[in-house]
């Protein structure tokens, strides 16, 4: 489901069951990310599944990527796995107005 930042930010912060994930390469994490997001990069393919799949599908997962393009395929993918509720950040990190953790 694709979500706008008020709400995707808005329903993260009321979700006890909630993960961040950011599916941006280690390049552009290392630049600067979400507080609390976990990074796996959705260009490596079969490895970027694999590590979905060491993931808890019961968790809710508030996705993002550079304009959400990828967090949206990535979203696809995780419905196709069997995650229930995965959330797309509609304009990904550089539309993003909350703080970013900077390595």
């Amino acid at each position: 489901m694709n979500l706008t930042q008020e709400d995707w930010i808005a329903q993260f912060e009321s979700d006890e069951n909630g993960v961040i994930l950011d599916v941006r390469t280690e390049m552009e994490f290392e630049e600067g990310y979400i507080a609390g997001a976990i990074n796996y990069d959705f260009h490596q393919g079969a490895a970027f599944v694999a590590d979905l799949e060491t993931l808890d599908k019961s968790k809710n997962y508030y996705v993002y990527c550079r304009s959400g393009a990828r967090s949206a395929n990535a979203c696809a993918i995780m419905n196709e796995l069997g995650f229930e509720n995965t959330y797309n950040l509609l304009g990904g990190i550089i539309e993003w107005d909350g703080d970013i953790v900077e390595p």
